[in-house]
């Protein structure tokens, strides 16, 4: 004769069954209760919050892909470049695999030198090799960035550009150039010499600009070699030798030459110079995900910080509406 305590599986659900039954017979009895069965493959957010940040998911879905099928993590920054940088990009990468490749899908127009060094540096920290990919420019520090990294991916339309360190106006938040900061002071400055009545004309003009602001471009252009230099040692397998060949070779187009921010420094440029550049056959799986994901941050006209599993959306600075 069984034991009741210890009836085995079939017969608990079949008892289980026959008393579910007979509850159903009695009128007003409550029904079983049923637990829904979810489709695996449904997002696990709840339905209007994944709806709500559907782009997101699908970047993220992007970066995933792109990292399974060339086994490294890929990181996104869309922005300028400057102190608060550091903690977006730690964000990004405080939990990689020192193991793993790093790869930085980088657009900006520039920003903080000494910020870009610091972030190669913290790029490099966190893995085995660090490439750097372009989809469309990295300018300024942007280069600097890319000079840190054991690798450069290049398109057919990606450009670095001058090393020219870039300063935010106070009331605008618009980037403007060291060396057009000093160059406009100096020009005005000549032309109120030569006609005092147009201080000013002059003054208004130039009423973003400071006495220290000034003095802090000055200063900024006199560090653009050293930077240059930190740049590519924060590079750990380049040697002595290699740092000082790709100084000699980038200083003239990087900083000696260059006469405007926007000048053009692509491929066949980089390429003279000896730095590691690749340039990548838009044909490709590698450069077909990287366009695609670009494409989505274009569409969205915003600043990005962005992994596989973190994400941080602003809008860039807006320039006030003009007064009456």
């Amino acid at each position: 004769m069984a034991d009741p305590d210890h009836e085995g599986e079939a017969g608990a659900k079949g008892r289980a069954g026959v008393e579910a039954e007979q509850a159903s017979d009695v009128p007003g009895a409550p029904s079983a209760p049923v637990t829904p069965v979810l489709d695996p493959t449904l997002p696990h957010q709840s339905p209007l919050f994944h709806a709500e940040q559907a782009e997101r998911y699908d970047r993220q879905r992007l970066i995933s892909q792109y990292q399974e099928a060339f086994n490294c993590r890929l990181v996104v920054v869309v922005d300028a470049i400057f102190a608060y940088s550091i903690t977006l990009f730690e964000e990004l990468i405080y939990n990689a695999d020192p193991s793993q490749d790093l790869h930085l899908l980088l657009n900006t127009p520039g920003g903080d030198g000494e910020t870009a060094v610091r972030l190669a540096r913290a790029a490099q920290s966190r893995c085995r090799e660090f490439t750097v990919i372009v989809p469309d420019l990295a300018k300024s520090a942007g280069t600097i960035l890319a000079l840190g990294a054991h690798r450069i991916l290049l398109g057919p339309v990606s450009d670095l550009g001058p090393i020219d360190p870039q300063f935010q106006l106070p009331t605008t938040g618009e980037l403007v150039g060291a060396k057009d900061i000093i160059a406009a002071v100096d020009d005005a400055s000549e032309k109120i010499q030569q006609a005092p009545d147009t201080y000013p004309l002059y003054a208004s003009l130039l009423s973003d600009v400071t006495a220290l602001m000034v003095q802090q471009a000055r200063a900024a252009l006199a560090r653009t070699g050293d930077l240059l230099i930190e740049a590519l040692r924060s590079n750990p397998d380049r040697s002595p030798e290699q740092v000082e060949r790709l100084r000699r070779m980038l200083e003239e187009p990087l900083i000696k030459q260059a006469k405007s921010h926007g000048a053009i420094f692509g491929y066949d440029e980089a390429e003279k110079t000896g730095l590691p550049v690749v340039a990548v056959d838009p044909s490709t799986l590698q450069w077909q995900i990287i366009w695609r994901l670009w494409a989505k941050y274009f569409a969205r006209a915003n600043r990005f910080y962005e992994g596989e599993r973190a994400s941080q959306e602003m809008p860039w600075p807006q320039e006030p509406p003009p007064s009456d």
